[in-house]
């Protein structure tokens, strides 16, 4: 087992992982840029080393500078979290290369994942179902006449990347040529690849992703399935487990193409494979995230898995002493993501409590919230015998939860978990256009 890991993220899911090292006896060491000097993750390690400015270029995503920063405090590993360098091939090899631990996949199996248009060559080649679509498009003409073959609605998606950029919904072909030029060049701007490609909409849909951990023998065990379906501008902001849309016969197929999915690539360490789920039952890959995702900690509620202790773990050679039949899905959960809506400094800070009631968050009392970096101040997660128990303590807990001085999106969510169509189960990708919203 590794003496020390570095944690090469901040915020919420620096402290995380800085605990499940705590609990296994790792020291470890955080990196900060110089607008975090303050952060509670800096205060949490072992030891902390500043990397660099504010900007994410200077600091956090500065693979060099977190190489370094390894090598001077001996650390054996590291963890990038999620967002960041977690994708980073530049940084997994580099680990590589001076024999540090990479607490993730191979550098190759980020390359490919990576490539959403190699990604849906291998899944396809695998037996997993993949969204009807076409190949890289050359340029505008080129998408025109794919998207008259796939038919409309359709979507026009980046090869590269993540997080809803370089992605269009396209409903009539009078606006492919917009839409197609502005997402290549957000895509190059973001992700430094403007290649796009086609896919057929499917709509109305759930997003369903699974979670998965698989061992340096390759045994892949899943934990679960997860429902996404609450988004904006294709970024997550509620999630639960497990969906109430998937019965144990659907759950049944979706393991098996996740685990085809991981035998595919030779997959390492915990991922998420991602789905669409359409109004008939039938699924289809969308793509494979090779790191933790920030709605993980659901899964650990109704599994009673660590999954960060895992990651660490198998990172170290150590294999499962579970298997898929130990698996047991326990009640349900649900998390809702506290995102900042501007600036500020957090006046008052007041947590909710009581039985499995949980806040992943690095607020405090007397923080500000600096302007460089994503919206999450935190990740409330409730858990409970039944779904509607579920709900009713969402509810009260985002009642009961205070975060002032800082503009954030509370009273949206408690709309969401109060909504009728989310209360049934009968909600889709389009849930917030249903509610008339933006």
């Amino acid at each position: 087992m590794f003496s020390k890991i570095l944690v090469a993220n901040r915020g919420e899911i620096a402290i995380r992982v800085i605990r499940s090292c705590k609990e296994m006896g790792i020291a470890t060491v955080s990196v900060y840029s110089e607008a975090d000097k303050d952060s509670m993750h800096v205060a949490l390690a072992d030891q902390s080393v500043c990397i660099g400015g504010a900007a994410p270029s200077d600091s956090y995503l500065n693979a060099d500078r977190i190489i370094s920063a390894a090598i001077a405090t001996g650390a054996e590993a590291i963890h990038p979290g999620y967002g960041f360098l977690s994708e980073s091939i530049k940084l997994s090899d580099l680990c590589e290369k001076h024999g540090i631990k990479f607490i993730g996949p191979q550098s190759d199996i980020i390359s490919k994942m990576g490539d959403k248009d190699v990604a849906r060559r291998i899944m396809a080649e695998a037996g997993v179902p993949i969204i009807p679509g076409t190949d890289i498009l050359e340029d505008v003409q080129a998408a025109v006449k794919a998207a008259e073959k796939v038919g409309y609605p359709l979507m026009i998606k980046a090869r590269a990347g993540g997080g809803g950029k370089g992605i269009r919904l396209i409903t009539a072909p009078d606006e492919i040529e917009n839409a197609f030029l502005n997402a290549s060049r957000e895509a190059q701007e973001a992700f430094g690849d403007g290649a796009l490609y086609i896919e057929k909409r499917v709509y109305p849909a759930k997003h369903i992703e699974v979670q998965l951990l698989v061992d340096e023998s390759g045994n892949a065990i899943c934990l679960g399935e997860r429902e996404c379906s609450i988004q904006r501008n294709n970024q997550k902001l509620l999630e639960e487990t497990p969906s109430s849309a998937v019965d144990d016969e659907l759950r049944e197929k979706l393991y098996e193409a996740t685990r085809k999915a991981a035998k595919a690539v030779g997959y390492v360490n915990a991922g998420t494979v991602e789905f669409l789920l359409d109004t008939e039952g039938n699924f289809y890959f969308m793509e494979m995230n090779v790191r933790l995702q920030v709605e993980h900690g659901v899964s650990e509620q109704v599994t009673g898995l660590d999954i960060v202790k895992w990651q660490i773990r198998i990172a170290a050679g150590v294999p499962f002493d579970f298997s898929q039949k130990d698996i047991v899905l326990m009640g349900s959960s649900i998390e809702c993501r506290i995102n900042a809506r501007g600036v500020g400094q957090v006046k008052f800070l007041h947590v909710p409590g009581g039985p499995r009631v949980r806040f992943d968050s690095a607020l405090y009392t007397g923080y500000s919230v600096p302007p460089f970096y994503d919206s999450l101040l935190g990740k409330l997660m409730v858990h409970a015998a039944t779904r509607d128990e579920a709900i009713r303590k969402m509810h009260a807990a985002l009642c009961e939860l205070v975060v002032d001085g800082v503009p954030n999106n509370i009273d949206e969510q408690i709309e969401f978990v109060s909504d009728e169509s989310f209360c049934k189960g009968e909600y889709y990708t389009n849930f917030i256009e249903m509610r008339g919203e933006k």
